[in-house]
């Protein structure tokens, strides 16, 4: 067997800007063996700001524009961490993201954009959008657009090129939902667009005109309000949305990293390196090209991508880079709300239906490169095999992580079957409930362990969910958690980097268990194929709340929306939505800690919803119960964009045997929804039985928690078995 290649070295992409974005794309061809490779931003998806216009007039959903980062980072092999950076230390080497420890870098990446808000300007902040970022402003627009025709004028800060193509874009849109909404573009300067040629211009004036724009130049807007705009000479513009297209503001915190800096954008010479710090590259609006000085646009982050690319490549093994030489000048295709387009290149005006079609077919051609990721080729089968290896490959899915990785509840139930009762008179439960109970000096004790097999790239991230699943079984008891003994086997890495890993996860169990009151106290490491990171949990109990109490006509509470495995298993195929993902996790990370405290006091029988699925821990429930129950399927909660993946087909490589495990106890319709019952959930949420009166009041005290909780059927005489209804 080969040895497997050990990371040696940290490449970080700062930003999921459109030349990093190419750069992923590049990567997951043509990956560097031994680079750990990392990209950090704050969203799951980055929007391609070409076709934004396009989205603000109603061309396109939102979709169309995004492209999707954790998607991206799958066919990468990268780790993507969702964070904002607000540092670099050079000297160490680290970068700064709240809320985990500084990341590691041996070389760095700068594609972070730029910001068009007006921090300075009062009321901004309070009242007004920027149109960059990108994100915030799509969202606000859709929730304005929502409010319907009579939602109020609108003003837009900034007369050049993108003020004047979100002011068209924002009357189409506006317009075509039969709205007479004013639309007035403001522009400090005395004249607006400048830089581009006098012909294109006249022509972008002239349907400002036609779109009913008012356009007022040499005015300086002195503060926003909640309901308009105040202008330095003392005019008032009324606005129930204000939007600022000012042109290009830098992120404030490249101003900390001494780096040399112009206007406040990154000094980069022509192999797109710092002209200060040779680890340290930077791209896209975030950078000023010392040796050929440019505007502020998409193409020239675009062109320079396959640079960055190959110059990335040498610096981590230690060859000479080329030098990016951007073009003098670039064709501007301006759209103009309704499907139309201007163009200026060489002072050569255009303008038409034709030229919108054009730009629409250069910005949907760049988008299918990250729409349609290329398929990576199955991993050939040496020759020859033993009998009986083909036919078990094939049609094989990657095995999941998580939950989704453990053996079924039937091969598992036979393993404990064969086990005796309990000799020991301080031993107070046998297998089968989440946790163990001990008597120890008076005192009862709870005792679990879990381990996670890794589904994502990030130590902190999975070290976070790991623990938190854990830490499920005491929680689920109604116990509080005392101490954990960490378990964790690192991949193939470097000293050095094995040591960044083991940190972040020990920062990341320190925190969650410091937020349930308990304590590290210890553990074991190891080195083998994959990370995997378990606990040991011990907690105290006043009084243990066991799977077995559920009586006849109590309400069932679930805490957390179901389908976490079934959006894992997708993550794993490249086929889950970025957005989904980052539900999921989010999800995976809510301690249950809050929910016990509410449910313990009153719950006649609790347990965590885990690897068997949602129906696989209520059957067990009403196996040591002695009930059956009537599941409402309606009102499940789940997770974002579960449902649709699981109508596509996905679904967790132990789901099958989840299902199977129910027998004839269960019958599950044959629809998407359904099959979510039998999905393993990482992370997943409390499942209680409470007194049917007290169950309205304990379901308003979690909504008020934040919790996603819900009231989802109750407990019936009758034999072990569940009923399902609300299948619609």
């Amino acid at each position: 067997m080969q040895p497997q290649i050990p990371f040696t070295r940290d490449l970080v992409l700062i930003g999921g800007g459109h030349a990093h974005a190419l750069v992923l794309l590049r990567w997951g061809m043509a990956p560097l063996p031994g680079t750990r490779l990392t990209v950090i931003d704050p969203n799951p998806t980055a929007p391609y700001t070409g076709m934004l216009p396009g989205l603000i007039a109603g061309h396109y959903p939102r979709e169309a524009l995004e492209i999707d980062l954790v998607q991206l980072a799958r066919h990468a092999g990268a780790r993507l961490i969702l964070g904002r950076v607000t540092g670099i230390d050079r000297t160490a080497r680290r970068i700064a993201v709240p809320g985990r420890p500084a990341l590691r870098y041996d070389v760095a990446s700068i594609d972070i954009g730029i910001t068009s808000d007006l921090p300075d300007l009062p009321g901004f902040a309070e009242h007004a959008t920027a149109a960059k970022p990108l994100g915030d402003y799509a969202e606000r627009w859709a929730r304005f657009m929502a409010a319907g025709p009579a939602a109020g004028p609108v003003v837009v800060l900034g007369g050049g090129l993108a003020g004047v193509e979100l002011a068209l874009a924002s009357v189409h849109r506006l317009r075509q939902a039969g709205a007479q909404t004013a639309v007035t573009l403001v522009e400090q300067a005395a004249e607006a667009l400048p830089g581009i040629g006098r012909g294109a211009r006249a022509a972008l004036l002239r349907h400002l005109a036609r779109a009913g724009v008012t356009l007022l130049t040499g005015a300086r807007a002195l503060r926003i309000e909640a309901d308009g705009v105040v202008l330095a000479d003392g005019r008032r513009l009324p606005s129930a949305f204000t939007l600022a297209a000012t042109g290009a503001r830098p992120h404030p915190w490249l101003a900390e990293t001494g780096l040399a800096l112009t206007d406040g954008f990154v000094d980069v010479g022509p192999t797109l390196r710092s002209v200060t710090d040779a680890a340290i590259f930077a791209v896209g609006d975030c950078a000023h090209l010392t040796h050929a000085p440019r505007p502020k646009a998409g193409v020239f982050a675009v062109r320079a991508a396959p640079v960055l690319f190959d110059n990335l490549r040498d610096a981590l093994t230690g060859r000479p880079a080329r030098a990016y030489r951007p073009q003098r000048d670039y064709l501007k295709l301006v759209s103009t709300g309704a499907r139309r387009a201007v163009a200026d290149k060489w002072g050569l005006p255009l303008d038409g239906r034709l030229l919108w079609r054009w730009k629409d077919r250069i910005d949907l051609r760049f988008m299918r490169m990250f729409h349609d990721l290329p398929a990576m080729p199955a991993r050939a089968l040496p020759v020859p095999v033993t009998i009986g290896v083909r036919e078990e490959m094939e049609g094989r899915k990657p095995l999941c992580g998580g939950c989704g990785a453990k053996l079924g509840p039937g091969a598992l139930a036979g393993a404990l079957a064969g086990l005796p009762p309990p000799a020991r008179a301080d031993v107070l439960s046998g297998p089968g409930d989440d946790a163990a109970v001990l008597a120890v000096g008076g005192v009862t004790q709870v005792l679990t362990t879990d381990h996670l097999r890794a589904f994502c790239d990030d130590p902190f991230l999975m070290a976070r969910i790991a623990a938190t699943h854990a830490l499920g079984d005491v929680w689920a008891m109604g116990a509080a958690p005392q101490a954990l003994l960490v378990l964790v086997t690192l991949p193939a890495a470097s000293e050095r980097l094995q040591a960044d890993m083991l940190a972040e996860i020990m920062a990341a169990a320190g925190g969650v268990a410091q937020a349930a009151g308990a304590e590290i106290v210890g553990g074991h490491t190891s080195v083998g194929a994959e990370l995997t990171i378990g606990f040991t949990v011990t907690g105290l109990a006043g009084r243990v709340v066991a799977k077995g109490g559920a009586r006849p006509g109590d309400a069932l509470i679930l805490t957390k929306p179901i389908g976490s495995g079934t959006v894992m298993a997708a993550e794993m195929q490249r086929a889950a939505p970025g957005r989904a993902v980052a539900a999921a996790w989010a999800s995976m990370t809510r301690p249950l800690g809050p929910a016990a405290a509410v449910l313990a006091p009153a719950a006649h029988a609790m347990t965590d919803v885990t690897g068997f699925g949602l129906a696989g821990h209520l059957m067990e429930m009403m196996r040591a119960a002695g009930t059956a129950a009537t599941l409402d399927l309606a009102a499940v909660p789940l997770l974002p964009g579960a449902e649709a993946l699981a109508a596509a087909g996905h679904a967790s490589t132990i789901a099958p045997a989840n299902r199977a495990a129910l027998g004839d106890a269960v019958v599950l319709p044959d629809t998407p929804r359904a099959a979510l019952l039998v999905d393993p959930q990482t992370g997943g949420g409390l499942l209680a039985a409470v007194p049917e009166g007290r169950a309205g009041e304990l379901l308003a005290a979690l909504l008020a928690l934040g919790e996603d909780a819900a009231i989802i059927g109750r407990v019936n005489d009758g034999p072990p078995r569940i009923t399902v209804v609300g299948v619609g």
